[in-house]
């Protein structure tokens, strides 16, 4: 379970950088440009190679941990009929 949570250390949300948003630790590279190429089914090492050479490929697993963990503490309110 550790590992699962191992994102807190490496996703941050700084209001002095990008407005607020999500970020990788120690970067300007907001997790939702990362979570787009993974949406784009391009390979973590890809993602890294090509496009943030920066990141680790731990650093693309948080923002991925990241999202999720945002879904799963989500509240839905659906109508009934």
């Amino acid at each position: 379970m550790s590992e699962k949570r191992s994102y807190k250390k490496r996703i941050v949300i700084d209001p002095k950088v990008h407005f607020g948003k999500p970020c990788v630790a120690g970067t300007r590279i907001p997790v939702e440009d990362v979570l787009e190429l993974i949406q784009e089914n391009i390979p973590f090492n890809e993602i890294i190679e090509k496009y943030y050479p920066d990141l680790e490929i731990e650093d693309v697993k948080a923002c991925a941990r990241y999202a999720t963990d945002l879904v799963r503490s989500e509240e839905i309110h659906a109508d009934v009929v």
